[in-house]
């Protein structure tokens, strides 16, 4: 059996999807960008300001890929996380997976970010519009 690659980032760099090395034993490349939308809370936000313990989720988006390798038998994991300010209609997160099949690289990435949704220790404090009324109630971090 051949080797599995992880590779975890986190980083205060826009991100940028990798060029692809095409694995000829990988049938599914699956490319998932989380972008920062307009609209947090019903509210119209300027974008979001992303924090971390950065050792800790480095290790805990580390375990997660691992586990997602073992459970859907994944060849790649590339899972990269920018934290800092991040403006609207930037990414946020990238994370590509490649597997033998897609239905298994498609489940695999959601499985992936339901996971790290709940594990790793990222929060986000979403900047909201310059409007005072709508910034004034809104301060409170919440996890990613």
């Amino acid at each position: 059996m051949t080797r599995s690659l992880c590779e975890i980032v986190v980083t205060d760099s826009p991100l940028h999807a990798p060029p692809q090395d095409h694995d000829v034993d990988a049938g599914a490349i699956v490319d998932f960008w989380g972008v920062v939308r307009k609209i947090e809370n019903g509210r119209e936000i300027e974008g979001i300001e992303y924090e971390a313990h950065r050792e800790m989720a480095e290790h805990q988006l580390r375990q997660i890929a691992e586990q997602a390798v073992n459970k859907f038998g994944l060849r790649l994991v590339l899972l990269h996380h920018r934290i800092g300010f991040i403006a609207i209609g930037e990414p946020s997160l990238f994370l590509r997976v490649t597997s033998r099949h897609r239905s298994e690289g498609f489940r695999a990435s959601q499985w992936i970010v339901d996971a790290l949704k709940k594990k790793v220790p990222i929060w986000k404090r979403p900047r909201f519009n310059s409007n005072p009324e709508l910034r004034a109630s809104h301060s409170e971090a919440a996890m990613v």
